[in-house]
């Protein structure tokens, strides 16, 4: 599938995670997700051209950086980014 650049926008309220991410596919909106110090997770399932993709989320955040793993039905995918 390869890279894929994706804008995400990350709302916390206490402990719980919710937000969105945008990618040429359109606009996925979240809830559900949790974070415990700087460490994060949510659950999202964008629009693919195959149908539905279910995402679940592992990252950390580290000052303006973000880094962590999307697992789906093909496995573990890494990804990385910044706060612009």
């Amino acid at each position: 599938m390869g890279d894929q650049k994706i804008k995400i926008t990350l709302k916390t309220e206490g402990n719980s995670l919710s937000g969105t991410s945008e990618s040429p596919m359109g606009v996925t909106t979240f809830t559900g997700g949790t974070v415990k110090g700087n460490e994060v997770s949510w659950t999202a399932t964008p629009k693919t051209p195959m149908g539905p993709l279910k995402l679940d989320f592992k990252a950390t955040i580290d000052g303006d950086k973000i880094s962590g793993q999307a697992v789906s039905m093909f496995g573990p995918a890494p990804f990385e980014g910044a706060r612009i």
